[in-house]
């Protein structure tokens, strides 16, 4: 039997599942939805066919995605990992 602090019993694994149940609810958000653009909302280039098939309601070319995937990465808030080595710096 471990020490479970001042938690009861399955606490943790619920805040586990609250965390993973969070990240699928945000990621789905981020998904594409309606009829897919001709051309990218923000810089106008063309998106090829194949992307508008292979995605469902796609609004960007893979650039402009992959600035936006950086940026939300950047800004993601905190180490959900929470290794001791991330504690220590």
């Amino acid at each position: 039997m471990m020490a479970g602090g001042w938690s009861r019993d399955g606490a943790v694994q619920e805040q586990i599942d609250a965390s993973v149940a969070d990240s699928v609810k945000q990621a789905r958000s981020r998904l594409p939805a309606g009829e897919s653009l001709t051309h990218c909302e923000q810089c106008e280039e063309a998106i090829p066919e194949a992307r508008r098939k292979a995605i469902p309601g796609v609004r960007l070319c893979v650039d402009c995605q992959s600035e936006l995937e950086k940026q939300q990465t950047i800004f993601s808030g905190y180490n959900r990992r929470g290794s001791k080595d991330s504690q220590l710096r």
